[in-house]
């Protein structure tokens, strides 16, 4: 019925976003979902570019950067990636996915995510540590890297300075920009205070 795989994706996502009323949030997958899996790259692969034209304008489009775990993401990359998709992407950040490898655990802060990158970005979603209470430090100081990101959002001029410093001076750096050295020591803070918490709990 379909002469490619890419229109036959997209025939099938478009009719099931419709057929359930456009809803806000309806995401998908691409068969080639980071540049390594792409033919010969994203801006020249087939697939992508029947997908970004196919593909109905409200679906966003799930992306894990260069690589399936990326240890960086850039705003050039992003252009490449946009541009063929026709949108910004969803990335699906596989920073701390241990689910390859689940004698690896992943302790360290959000970073080698370049400066400005939300506003190129139509959502991001982490895939955390299979193990629950590894994912602490990982979820804490993505929340410190969102908020520096939000505050830079909102006054580009002056790096976020005022948005940043209203969440609080454990909320983020005072001068607007993400530091992971910092963001991890506030998340050690935090957790350690957390797990005194609980051990005062009953029956703990």
């Amino acid at each position: 019925v379909f002469p490619s795989l890419a229109q036959a994706q997209a025939s099938v996502a478009n009719e099931v976003y419709q057929e359930l009323g456009q809803p806000s949030v309806f995401l998908f997958c691409p068969t080639e979902y980071c540049s390594s899996l792409c033919s010969p790259s994203p801006s020249q692969s087939c697939y992508l570019q029947t997908i970004g034209q196919e593909l109905l304008p409200g679906i966003g489009i799930i992306w894990t950067g260069p690589k399936v775990v990326s240890q960086e993401l850039s705003a050039v990359l992003l252009e490449e990636v946009e541009a063929v998709l026709r949108r910004s992407p969803v990335i699906w950040d596989n920073l701390y996915a241990n689910d390859y490898d689940c004698r690896r655990v992943f302790l360290g802060p959000y970073m080698g995510r370049a400066p400005g990158l939300m506003s190129r970005l139509h959502g991001l979603l982490l895939n955390p540590n299979c193990e629950l209470q590894a994912n602490f430090i990982p979820i804490h100081t993505l929340g410190t890297w969102f908020r520096s990101e939000l505050g830079s959002c909102a006054h580009p001029d002056r790096a976020g300075v005022e948005a940043v410093a209203a969440l609080g001076d454990s909320q983020g750096a005072q001068d607007g920009s993400y530091s992971p050295q910092d963001a991890l020591e506030l998340a050690l803070r935090d957790w350690v205070a957390e797990i005194n918490q609980q051990a005062l709990e009953p029956g703990r």
